[in-house]
This record gives structure tokens, sequence and C-alpha cells, in this order.
């Protein structure tokens, strides 16, 4: 018989020494793995109760074509930098035949001098002639909605009337339509309702505008618009207000950087011709190569912030236009000053004000809260070093008669302090993954931070997941330092997904005329926006952790944590986690996360959400536990303390 036993004694040290290098691997790796130890004592710091908020701009279509709920593209029809029929066409059913052109010698008020002459040469009751418009990339029709339309006309005779208005689907030739009464030869607005019925769900769509006699007749200003939010008049898109809300921003910087400034002095954003009735708002050319209707003025971006609860920032204009044309700070930057205080005075003064009473004319007569008021945009890019004395004479001027307003810098100025800086950063992942500490060690004796634009950029339209990525470990910074950086507004906002409706690549949304898809850079700023408290709380990270990001705040009524993981590798990432302080801790807790299985993934108007936040339940936590984060992975974990 074998006697096994010599054989067994003599592999015995083998085998033991096998299990030994096992088990000192196993401590090796669990050592390798980083620990985050979070003090649930005594705070860092307050956190900004204005940390996330969202900055505006006209760019992209972001407001005609995009918010702002007009469906009529060159209502008054000054589009380009001439007057221009663009997007406008004959109509003409059966044998009827019109033609159409600009008239530059009338139209309804001395804002918009000019119209567009339509001549019918030959039409009936049952084949009319007229115009029509094909709205923003199409007019999207719902069914069962109403729609709430006017227009301004006159007539070459009283006798060319009515107007046949409808909105007819391209395939189908039909669509609701409405009766506007006889017309006269006089200037004169009329209205319109429009029900779909059972009109299908399209955006193939188009407004039109037909009469049934032959004669001339004028339009101008013709608008229509569909439900909006909150129901207001001149309002905004219901999905996009509703993307909106969901970040739950605290602010909006408005009316915008580029769009404040304009591309000279003379398009630059000049406030009191946005305001009051339609017909007094003369437009403008936007710096992005299309005209602005202001459709979007001042009280509409104030209705803006009530709507959604946000604090209105005002950005006034400081005297200088991309260009390079500037306004020398002393005399002749005066009356811009003045214009800025009544601007001001517009936003905040009682009815006893004169710009106040302006306001409660345009029917809002309560003031609004303003705490914030930034003079300018990125001036430095001014070459002429003019902004450290205009900055000045608008600082003084705005505190001598608000003095308990915050006055933003928007460059670097030595004359007088300022008591906010705006500071914007457009940057790759790699480079906010590198910089997500910028504010780690910055002067708490300065003036507060504004990050008032800031974007990863990559992917396009709108941001990828690498995207993602860069701003996540971005925002785990400005959350550290949320005491000092006390609000950042992603930029830009919105695009129009449509061919020629984007001037500027990775934008947070984008939409088309039915609707509207989040980006996953979008989903992270949801996040993290929707959990955070107002407390900083000291946290510290042991062990190798490459691309990987944190923050850690807590609300101080209920004592629930916020710990925010961002892992922008491909491998998953192992974490101790130590709760230290004494604080009773739950045994489970909430997860939100977001992932991606590559960095190029992203969502698009055909697959709006192909990536976005889970929820889960998050288990076995305690004093001291485990976790790993997946590969391309954001997280928000919930920790309940008391």
């Amino acid at each position: 018989m074998f006697d096994a036993w010599p054989c067994l004694k003599a592999y015995r040290w083998m085998i033991l020494s096998f299990l030994g290098t096992l088990l000192l691997g196993a401590n090796a790796f669990a050592q390798a793995n980083p620990t985050l130890s979070i003090d649930l004592g005594a705070p860092k710091a307050e956190s900004s109760p204005m940390l996330y908020g969202l900055m505006t701009e006209e760019i992209n279509y972001s407001y005609d074509g995009g918010l702002y709920a007009e469906l009529v593209r060159n209502r008054t029809f000054k589009d380009g930098r001439r007057n221009s029929t663009a997007h406008w066409f004959p109509y003409e059913r059966g044998g009827a035949q019109a033609s159409m052109k600009v008239d530059t010698s009338t139209g309804p008020s001395a804002a918009l001098p000019l119209s567009v002459a339509v001549t019918i040469a030959n039409a009936t009751k049952a084949n009319p002639a007229g115009i029509s418009n094909e709205g923003y990339w199409g007019i999207a029709v719902r069914p069962h909605t109403v729609y709430r339309g006017s227009f301004y006309a006159k007539a070459s005779s009283p006798e060319m009337g009515p107007v046949t208005v409808a909105l007819i689907n391209n395939d189908s030739a039909q669509g609701p339509h409405a009766t506007v009464s006889a017309l006269t030869t006089e200037w004169k607005r009329y209205e319109f309702t429009l029900t779909s019925g059972d009109a299908p769900i399209s955006s193939d769509n188009r407004l039109v505008l037909s009469l049934g006699k032959p004669g001339t007749v004028w339009f101008s200003l013709v608008s229509l618009f569909p439900p909006t939010y909150h129901n207001r008049k001149n309002g905004n898109r219901i999905d996009i207000m509703e993307k909106l809300a969901a970040m739950r921003p605290e602010f909006l910087r408005f009316p915008g950087g580029n769009y404040l400034e304009g591309s000279s002095i003379d398009q630059r954003f000049q406030w009191k011709k946005t305001i009051g009735p339609l017909v007094d708002r003369p437009t403008h050319m936007s710096p992005w190569g299309y005209r602005s209707s202001d459709g979007l003025g001042l009280l509409e971006f104030l209705e803006w912030c009530e709507d959604l609860k946000m604090q209105p920032l005002l950005a006034v204009y400081a005297g200088y236009s991309l260009n390079h044309q500037h306004v020398d700070p002393g005399p002749a930057l005066e009356p811009y000053v003045n214009d800025a205080l009544e601007e001001i005075e517009y936003v905040t003064g009682s009815t006893s004000t004169k710009w106040g009473a302006e306001r409660a004319k345009d029917g809002h007569p309560a003031p609004f809260k303003l705490t914030y008021v930034e003079v300018g945009n990125e001036d430095e890019f001014d070459r002429s070093g003019s902004y450290d004395g205009r900055f000045a004479q608008f600082y003084n001027a705005i505190k001598a008669k608000y003095p308990d307003l915050q006055v933003i810098a928007t460059a670097p100025v030595k004359t007088v302090q300022p008591d906010v800086i705006d500071e914007h950063f457009y940057r790759s992942a790699a480079e906010f993954f590198a910089d997500s500490g910028h504010y780690d060690s910055a002067d708490r004796h300065g003036p507060k931070i504004f990050v008032g634009e800031w974007a990863t950029r990559e992917g396009s339209p709108t941001p990828n997941f690498d995207s993602a990525l860069g701003d996540a470990a971005w925002m785990t910074g400005l959350e550290r330092n949320s005491d000092i950086v006390i609000m950042a507004s992603y930029a830009p906002l919105f695009v129009n997904v449509n061919p020629g409706g984007m001037q500027w690549e990775s934008d947070l949304m984008g939409y088309n005329a039915l609707s509207i898809y989040g980006s996953p850079s979008y989903y992270a700023q949801v996040m993290f926006s929707n959990h955070r408290g107002d407390q900083i709380l000291n946290a510290k990270l042991d062990g190798p952790a490459d691309k990987f990001f944190y923050s850690v705040t807590r609300d101080s009524k209920n004592g629930r944590v916020y710990l925010k993981l961002v892992n922008a590798t491909s491998d998953p990432r192992p974490l101790t986690i130590r709760l230290d302080g004494g604080k009773s801790i739950s045994g489970s807790g909430r997860l939100i996360q977001l992932s991606a299985r590559t960095t190029a993934a992203t969502n698009s108007i055909l697959e709006p959400t192909k990536i976005v936040p889970v929820d889960s339940t998050l288990k076995n936590v305690s004093a001291r536990f485990s976790h790993t984060i997946p590969p391309y992975c954001i997280q928000v974990l919930e920790l309940e303390t008391h």
C-alpha cells in the first residue's frame, strides 16, 4: 500500500506558503483600497444656499425657436440684417394667385414701421390666397390643444375680408381654422383661437393666413402661441420650463453674456426697448447672426424667475461690446450708468417711482427682490483696459442709491473691491479632472466667487458622458468650496438640434419643435442640485484614487448627509467609507447613480433617456462600510444620521 504521509509532509510547507501568499495579497488589496473618512462632528463651513442656478443666453435659438413659446418665425418681417420675408411663402389654393414683398413705408407702430404687402391677383372663397409661415423648423401641433394668436393688418379695401387663419398639416392639407372679421383700411390688431381637435402629434405644420378676394392686404406682428407654462401670456414652452424646474435653480443670470454686450454698442441689450406691448418692441440683432424678437424682454425674464422661484441676477450693460467698442469712464459713460440705475428701479422700485410705475403699467405692480447686479460681461477681453474705471463708476453709483445690492465684477479690478467676481471656465474633461481642486486653497478674505459660465465641452450638439464626468468632478470642487464659491451656472443651457440651429457645441439640453431631452451633463446637474446640504463636512481621502472625486455636505435640519462620488476610470473603484463623530447612523440609505459603458455614450432627440439617473436602496451602511463605484459613474449617497 502506498504511504501518502511522506508526500504530504513534503508538500506541506508549499501549501501553507501558497495560502499565506493569498492572505497577504488580500490584506494588501484591502489596504490599497482608498478610505474616505468623513467627520460628522463640527462642519467645516456653511454652504451657499445660492450655489446652483441658471445662466441664460440667446444662442442656438435659445429664446426665439426655443424657450420663448412663439411659434411664428420672423413675425415682424425683419429677420436677418435686412428686412426679409424669410420663412414666409405665398399661399395659393387651386387657381388663386398671390405675391408678397416687404413694405418699408407702412407698419403698425413707430417701433415696427414695416410690414409685408400681400397682393392677391386672383382668389375666391373656395380657392383663397395669402401667405404661410413654416415656424421654427416646423410648428408643433398636438391633439385637443388650444392655440391663441393675433396679427396686425390693414387692407386696400374694407371689402377684402374676412381672413381665414389655419394650422395646416403639410401631408394632409388639413387642420384647425378660424375666421377673423372684415378688415379696414387702417392698422388694427386681430385675435383668433385655433383648437386642434383630433389632429395628430406632428411638427410638420404651417400657419396660413388667406383671403378669398383680390386686392392688397398688409400684415405685421403675426403671432401664435401654444399653451404656456403657468398660462403666461407671451410665455414660455411648458416642456422646457419643466426641465429647468427639475434642476431646482436658485437664481437666473440674465439677459445673457454676449447677448448683453451685443456685437456693437447699438446692438447691445437695450432693456427699455424690450418692455411694454410687443408692437412697441423694435427687435434687434443678436451676436449669433439672427434677429431677436425681444418677446422675451426684461419683464418676461423676471416672470421666468417668479415662475421657477429663482432670484434674479441682473446683468447691466457696462460700456463694452464684442467688436471691442467701448465707452471711456467719465462723462461719456454716465448715460449708461443712469440707464442701469433706471433698470434696477424697474425691477425693484415701488409704484411711486417712475420705472416702478412703468412696471405696474406693464402688468406687474409688485416689485421683484434683487440681491445681485453684475456689471458687464467678460470684460477681460476689453483691450483698452477701461474696465477698472468703468466698474468703479457703476459700483459707486449703484452703492450710493442701493447700498444693500451686491455688485459683481466680470474681471479683476483694483480701484474698488467688488462684492463678488465672476469667473468663466470652458474646458475638456481632462482639464476639469486635473483642476477639480481649483478653489481648495482660494483666499477666504477676498471677494466671493461666482462661476457664472462653465462647461465641459465634449460632445455635439449636447455633451457626452465624458463631459458629464468632467462636470461632476468640477462640481465636487465647487461644493467643497461653496463657502467662497457662492453661485455657479452652466452655459449654454439650450440648443435647437435642427440643421442651422446650433452656433455652439456641447449645450446642456437639446430640443426641436416637438420635444426636449437632457444630456448626461443635465442629469449630473439635477443630481447635484437636488441633493445638497447647507453644511460642508470635513472629509479626507487616504490611499490611491486616480480620477476619483468627492464632496460631502449635510442638511443641518434633518442630519441627512449627501456624499457625491465620481469614478472617471474604466475600472470599478472599491472604497472604504468611515463615518466619524459619534452620530447614530441608519443601516440603509439611498443611492442615485448615473453611469455609462463608454465616455462617448450620450442622449439624443431620438434616444432622450438612454442615460438617466437610477434610484435604489443603499444597504449595509455603518460607521465603517465598503462601497464600490462602477466604471464611468456618478453617484449620490444619501445617508441618514442623527
